[in-house]
């Protein structure tokens, strides 16, 4: 017989335990409405978008047939696993990042058009102006509904002030969420301050104070609350008892790669490019680590709306770990020289090979009664430049990930008309997350293919 817990017991138990870890949907704390609800709706939707740097090689991109049974390319090989949960889309345009008599700084305008749609002013001064970001126009309307409003993380640090691009201020190319046509939202890129973020309980100074307290006492969240969770999970039914044991296994597992990562022995200084104190120095666990906290937020439903900047605009990192030492901008002019593109995509590959992680930890996470988050969420990964050696902004390389909960026909390489506008693929998936709006940036209506 299913242990079930009372609607008042089960708000007793997510006070007990949802500040600290969080709890996973589980059948025995779910409620009669919740076990009545067929397929995807009564469960949340989730929204993420993950921005990488410097376009990419479109003809090791891009299939060479649209519609369902496409061969994936050599770029998006890795996501073989989660075909028929994607969507290739080829032909989206950014306008407001191109110059449109601004001059160069193209990379700048990259990243703070990416989600906006609107043009940047160019200043390196403190009257930096661009557009609402779409996840923050989510977040305004929708993001009440969990404990943070939205999520904002990258992988590397970059500046809020001073000249990064031709005469654009840092904060265009550091940022791609904001809040305000003034106002970027900026991004955690340590793992340790994510994690405490996320599983610590209450506002900040008692999470700092409880995150020090452990540290002194060495203990893990997992250990300030396992007698708590050990008391529940002997209420629980069989199916849920493993569940629970498995998500915290997964919270304890992340935990112990943070205090890794954390450790400043670990840290492997690159004088060309210097690794902040607490992030790992390999950049792929860097990702992946971000990732598999990005899905337990999602899990939690700590948060729906997320951004991932995996790299800041015109990054120059270099790929060491797969055999490019060259810096990503530089190969990126690459004059159609064969060498140089071949070392990007190879680059472009890496970052695809992180998403396919992403995607693949949300499509194993189950969510509601009989689905997954990856039903449930529409993952938006691309570029706001198209060719990095032209430095061009249309036919971006977009990939649209999830079904938005039954709402998105994936498994498809769509390609829309010349100069569509990004914003009406924003303006499609605001509809779908339930915060629909009359415009956003250059929008100029909904991208409706995304529905047969």
């Amino acid at each position: 017989m299913r242990t079930q817990f009372s609607p008042l017991n089960r708000r007793a138990v997510l006070r007990a335990m949802g500040l600290s870890i969080g709890l996973p949907w589980m059948e025995s704390l779910a409620t009669a409405a919740d076990l009545s609800a067929k397929g995807h709706e009564n469960s949340p939707k989730r929204m993420a978008f993950l921005f990488v740097p410097n376009g990419v090689h479109l003809p090791d991109w891009t299939p060479k047939q649209t519609g369902y049974g496409y061969d994936l390319p050599h770029i998006l090989q890795p996501l073989k696993s989660v075909q028929d949960e994607l969507m290739v889309i080829s032909g989206l345009t950014h306008d407001k990042g191109r110059a449109n008599g601004d001059g160069p700084g193209d990379h700048a305008r990259s990243a703070s058009v990416f989600l906006t749609g609107s043009q940047p002013r160019k200043t390196n001064g403190s009257d930096i102006r661009s557009g609402v970001s779409v996840d923050q126009v989510a977040a305004r309307i929708g993001g009440k509904k969990t404990r943070f409003s939205s999520l904002e993380l990258g992988c590397e640090p970059g500046r809020s002030a001073g000249n990064c691009d031709s005469g654009y201020s840092c904060a265009y190319s550091s940022n791609i969420s904001w809040s305000s046509e003034s106002t970027p939202v900026g991004k955690e890129t340590n793992p340790r301050f994510v994690f405490e973020r996320l599983f610590g309980a209450g506002e900040t100074p008692a999470r700092d104070e409880q995150a020090e307290r452990r540290r002194a006492q060495k203990q893990s969240i997992l250990d300030f609350v396992l007698e708590d969770a050990k008391s529940l999970q002997s209420r629980l039914g069989k199916t849920d008892q493993q569940k629970l044991e498995e998500y915290l296994n997964g919270v304890r597992e992340i935990e112990r790669r943070v205090e890794l990562s954390s450790n400043p022995s670990e840290v492997n200084l690159d004088i060309t490019y210097p690794v902040p104190e607490g992030t790992p120095s390999d950049y792929g666990e860097h990702i992946r680590l971000m990732c598999d906290m990005l899905v337990l937020a999602f899990q939690m439903d700590r948060t729906r709306i997320a951004t991932f900047m995996l790299a800041d605009a015109g990054s120059n990192r270099s790929y060491r770990q797969i055999n490019v030492p060259d810096g990503h901008h530089d190969l990126s002019h690459h004059r159609g020289d064969s060498a140089k593109h071949s070392k990007i995509r190879e680059i472009n590959r890496f970052h695809v090979q992180q998403l396919a992680y992403f995607l693949e930890r949300l499509k194993r996470t189950p969510d509601g009664p009989e689905g997954n988050l990856l039903d449930q969420s529409m993952i938006c990964y691309g570029s706001a430049i198209s060719d990095g050696d032209r430095h061009n902004n249309e036919n971006l390389p977009i990939l649209l990930a999830g079904s938005g909960g039954g709402t998105i026909d994936t498994g498809r390489h769509l390609r829309v008309e010349t100069e569509t506008p990004m914003c009406n693929l924003f303006m499609s998936m605001l509809q779908r997350f339930g915060t629909p709006v009359d415009f956003i940036g250059d929008s100029t209506g909904s991208l409706n293919q995304l529905t047969i």
